[in-house]
């Protein structure tokens, strides 16, 4: 698995003022649109493009398009969502999906509750988006899912990292090619509730509230 951790003074200022716990909710979703599209930036560069014949007022030349079948980009609910704008301002030709994934506190299994996908994902490159990637284990089952639809290239775009949760995930997708991981920053640990250390708090409840 390949891993890539963005390395610009501008992610890093971006990612200190989402870190601050009196950062509100609109600029906390304006800065994580602004990161992704960072991040998209990178994760995008192997994307599948093809030659094709343009003419310009002047003349004709050859020039590059996305290819097709087009890319799929997979936001997992809800948090994901927040990513969204951000991934496919810089792709707006790319196709979207939806996956709801939740642990069952019970069993601690990582169940799907609610999915919006082709049947048949033969071939496609899938852009996977999670803002965090804590313990690993919704990441890991979601990439299963998208590979068990022939999804032949994922690549997982998050703003934070644990150590912990990238380690499961190399674990979780060994045997499994073309999957990739692109980072904001790599943060320090995961304390006792799994929650990222120094972190930013649960990125959905600070992109779009608690509700009551």
């Amino acid at each position: 698995m390949r891993i890539k951790v963005l390395d610009h003074p501008l992610v890093d200022h971006k990612i200190t003022v989402l870190r601050d716990k009196n950062t509100p909710s609109p600029i906390f979703r304006q800065l994580v649109d602004e990161l992704v599209t960072l991040l998209a930036y990178e994760a995008t560069r192997e994307i599948r493009v093809e030659e094709r014949e343009v003419e310009t007022p002047i003349t004709k030349t050859v020039g590059t398009y996305i290819s097709s079948p087009r890319p799929l980009v997979v936001p997992i609910l809800r948090a994901g969502l927040g990513m969204l704008e951000g991934m496919t301002r810089l792709i707006p030709t790319a196709e979207v999906g939806f996956l709801g994934m939740a642990r069952n506190e019970e069993t601690l299994d990582i169940v799907t509750y609610a999915e919006r996908l082709p049947e048949d994902l033969t071939g496609r490159q899938v852009y996977l988006l999670d803002p965090m990637l804590a313990t690993g284990g919704t990441l890991i089952e979601a990439i299963k899912f998208l590979r068990k639809r022939g999804a032949e290239h994922i690549t997982c775009v998050c703003i934070l990292g644990a150590p912990e949760g990238i380690e499961a995930l190399k674990a979780g997708v060994e045997g499994l090619e073309n999957v990739d991981l692109f980072l904001a920053a790599q943060d320090e640990r995961l304390n006792e509730k799994s929650y990222i250390v120094p972190g930013l708090g649960d990125a959905g409840d600070r992109l779009y509230g608690v509700a009551e």
